[in-house]
């Protein structure tokens, strides 16, 4: 087939080519539909391009997927150490350090080609993240071809390419569908007729390939034109064309050969375009051709062909997941417990969660078959990979069966660990008593229960229970796996109880790194990143936000990776960068996140909706009332119960908010100092008393009276909303006005709306109508000065220079430029020009 209108696909491959050869190495993702000619664009590239070593891999489309396969494949063709370390088993950090190694070596570039992303395995789209992110300081190109029709249901692959999308070394190539002129041209001499093919394929290049050459009456899909093409086959070449497809895309032709398969009918395979010849194996064309050729296999004959291939397999001692896929397919329960287990095992040491659960999940369809321990032992270990991807209802039922088995067979030291691991996931489903009530069992009836004791002190921490939690801390000892879990603890416990915690938390990161212990790790990463959101840090959170959604990412922490999420949203929210906020937490919330994590999206997206009145905040504020309530946790009753206070009080329903703030402050004394400052605050403007003394130094300026300080301070950590709030509450007419300008031009429609109103009853005069169309429009919700400020702040003048240009107060440029810093979402004014001209807000 001829390869038409890629010309400008391929002259910006090119261009890349050049640019790794040159030292600035590239990642470039291509994508298209299923079938739209990606391969072939690859193959044209492959061509064209002189003096590079080209190696690649392609994602298999199996029920369960091997791990790092493509990486396997492209250790075949680069041997050396890379082949070394993966014929030892070695581990996934040393084998993405090798490639790394390799490709950064001096010598020929390297053109590295991972096709079908969106077949992947977890550990596979790490690696692509891994290269990614490191692949600019050498002379490779890495081509990563998906297909964009499977974007949208795969939330994995989603936030790979989103994550890689931001690399500077990342470019994009699209292959769009053929137009009609070129499918007619496709489609000459075929004596079919263009409009029908194009009118067909919807100029899929796949489609028009499959019905063009399949030359018959035009068939109704590709899976008829490819089974159309197959049914000319011989019945042997048919026969080993199904082992084919049941083996997967690409096939070792030594694999086949110990079959005893027929030359001639390899060869008719291939003369026929059933199968392509690559050195020693054979693929198809595309993974639909296989798709197509195995959906019309009989279940009993493909689980013949499965039984085959797996003795074959065994015989050459291939990987445990190959093995498990294809003992699984043949339903050989002895092979299944023999290989699934240590599948699911290889693939989560990878990183690759949700092919660990899936060998899991095969092995346990025989549990009323195997001993008590080993299927106790099979359902621990699917509990705990099913917490790490946010399977909640298939952690938890895991987690219960293989309580009851622990305890049938009498193995406290197991029992307890069972209850540790259910306590802990009754926890993300916003269970607190059963939580509490298994962690405190696990203490109770472990025989050595230094984890239990470290696990019971993290729920008491959350609690505000400071001298329980402790006391329980002490007795945890100091287990070395367990140093960055009681460091982290003991973090928690300052940070509740207004001590230092900052050295305690990055100490408890630090022992994670060191240890290589990804899920502390991880677990450090997201309490430093809470803890600065909720101490108004935000430019620090910002900071460990990116450094540990970068390792989540890499390292399959789907569970953490979410928390990350759902706390960058809070801290989006208190820097005003409101619709950034949105999208991150409706991107949660659609995840299929655990009650835990999203509560706190459901908090930052009811919030923004009341504050601008666009949108109906209750659903969301609602369910994160019930989950905080469920957990009991103060701090969360807390701060759910101002969030929908917040948005009664805006609503014009004082009664309903005061009802909330006297629920949220039932606990006060055990909530952290910002928590009790948010319930402190409310009380004050809902004219309640004031009970806590301990404030952070913003809500202590309020609740005083010195509200234009308080606004200072709102200001330097970045929190226009709140200064806004602030003043506000000074009830003075300058106040109010400041606050009315802050409102209108941060987008917080309902609350410049209540101003406006109380501005009226004080019987004011000339209040503004509100923000003008030109502000609105405006690609960053700025107004026409704030333009001029930021175009002013952005040349490096002071606000004295600006003031005397613009004929402004000193103080009302201070105003403008807090205001022009939150619109841009940066902390401090050195960094305007890089944010506006990143946005394209400046003019060259």
């Amino acid at each position: 087939m001829l390869l038409l209108e890629r010309d400008s696909a391929l002259e910006a491959l090119s261009q890349y080519a050049a640019q790794a050869r040159a030292g600035e190495g590239r990642v470039v993702l291509i994508s298209g539909e299923a079938g739209a000619g990606k391969t072939a664009l690859l193959e044209q590239l492959r061509e064209n391009l002189d003096e590079v070593s080209w190696v690649g891999g392609t994602c298999d489309g199996l029920i369960t997927p091997r791990p790092l396969g493509p990486l396997f494949e492209i250790a075949e063709q680069l041997g050396g150490e890379l082949l070394e370390a993966c014929n030892r088993d070695a581990g996934r950090d040393e084998l993405f350090a090798v490639l790394l190694r390799r490709l950064s070596a001096p010598g020929t570039p390297v053109v590295v080609a991972i096709e079908d992303l969106h077949w992947a395995d977890e550990s596979t789209l790490d690696l692509v993240r891994f290269l990614g992110r490191r692949i600019r300081t050498t002379r490779s190109l890495l081509l990563v071809t998906f297909r964009d029709d499977a974007i949208r249901s795969d939330e994995a692959l989603r936030i790979a390419l989103g994550g890689l999308a931001a690399e500077r070394a990342t470019r994009r190539v699209t292959v769009p569908a053929l137009s009609a002129g070129a499918v007619a041209t496709l489609a000459a001499g075929s004596g079919l007729a263009a409009e029908d093919v194009y009118r067909l394929s919807g100029g899929n290049a796949f489609f028009v390939q499959e019905i063009v050459q399949s030359a018959s009456e035009l068939p109704a899909s590709a899976r008829d034109a490819v089974l159309a093409r197959v049914a000319r086959l011989s019945e042997s070449a048919r026969a080993v064309l199904d082992v084919v497809a049941v083996a997967g895309y690409r096939v070792d032709v030594g694999l086949l050969e110990s079959l005893d398969t027929p030359v001639r009918d390899l060869d008719e395979l291939v003369v026929a375009g059933a199968l392509v010849s690559e050195s020693r194996s054979l693929r198809f064309r595309h993974e639909l051709n296989r798709r197509a050729v195995e959906s019309e296999i009989p279940v009993y004959r493909k689980a013949a062909i499965h039984a085959l291939l797996l003795a074959a397999l065994e015989r050459a001692g291939a990987d445990e997941a190959v093995l498990a896929s294809h003992a699984d397919g043949a339903g050989d329960r002895d092979a299944v417990l023999r290989y699934a287990p240590a599948a699911g095992e290889r693939a989560a040491e990878l990183g690759a969660h949700r092919e660990a659960v899936e060998h899991f999940r095969a092995a346990l369809r025989f549990a009323d078959q195997v001993e008590p321990r080993t299927a106790a032992d099979l359902y621990s270990r699917l509990a705990t990979e099913a917490s790490v991807v946010e399977r909640w209802e298939l952690a938890l039922d895991a987690g219960q069966r293989a309580l009851e088995l622990w305890t049938a067979v009498a193995d406290p030291p197991r029992q307890s660990d069972a209850m540790r691991a259910l306590s802990a996931t009754m926890w993300r489903l916003c269970r607190g008593p059963e939580s509490t009530e298994l962690a405190v069992a696990a203490v109770e009836v472990g025989t050595t229960p230094e984890r239990a004791y470290a696990h019971l002190a993290q729920l008491k921490s959350h609690y505000g229970e400071i001298e329980e939690a402790t006391a329980l801390l002490r007795q945890a000892g100091d287990l070395p796996d367990l140093r960055s879990e009681v460091a982290n603890t003991a973090a928690v416990v300052a940070w509740m109880s207004g001590a230092e915690w900052m050295p305690l938390m990055t100490s408890a990161l630090q022992i994670a790194i060191g240890q290589g212990a990804r899920e502390q790790t991880a677990r450090a990463y997201a309490n430093l990143c809470t803890a600065l959101c909720d101490f108004g840090r935000y430019a620090e959170a910002e900071s460990y936000y990116a450094q540990g959604a970068a390792f989540c990412e890499e390292t399959g922490m789907i569970r953490l990776g979410l928390s990350l999420r759902a706390t960058l949203g809070e801290i989006l929210l208190g820097v005003g960068r409101w619709d950034e906020a949105v999208d991150v937490c409706r991107e949660v919330l659609a995840s299929g996140a655990s009650p835990l994590n999203r509560l706190s999206a459901a908090i930052v997206l009811g919030r923004i909706l009341a504050r601008r009145g666009d949108g109906d905040p209750w659903p969301y504020l609602d369910e994160a009332v019930t989950s905080a309530d469920a957990t009991g946790r103060p701090d969360l009753i807390g701060l759910t119960r101002c969030a929908r206070a917040e948005a009664h009080w805006l609503a014009g329903n004082p009664d309903k908010a005061l009802q909330d703030i006297a629920v949220g402050s039932t606990h006060i004394d055990r909530a952290h100092g910002w928590i009790q400052g948010q319930l402190a605050t409310w009380q004050a403007r809902l004219d309640v008393t004031v009970t806590p003394t301990r404030l952070p130094e913003p809500h202590a300026c309020s609740i005083s009276g010195d509200f234009e300080r308080a606004a200072e301070l709102w200001d330097g950590i970045g929190s226009s909303y709140d200064a806004a709030l602030a003043l506000l509450d000074s009830g003075s007419e300058q106040g109010m006005r400041e606050a009315l300008s802050r409102f209108d031009t941060g987008g917080a429609s309902a609350a410049a709306m209540l101003t406006r109103r109380r501005m009226r009853r004080l019987g004011l005069r000339g209040i503004p109508s509100g923000a003008h169309q030109s502000t609105r429009s405006d690609a960053a919700g700025m107004t026409r000065r704030e333009r001029e400020v930021m175009t002013m702040v952005a040349a490096g003048q002071s606000n004295a220079t600006i003031s005397a240009q613009l004929v402004i107060s000193p103080r009302t440029v201070e105003h403008h430029v807090a205001a022009v810093l939150a619109k841009l979402g940066v902390g401090s004014r050195t960094l305007v020009e890089a944010e506006a001209r990143r946005r394209g807000l400046l003019e060259n």
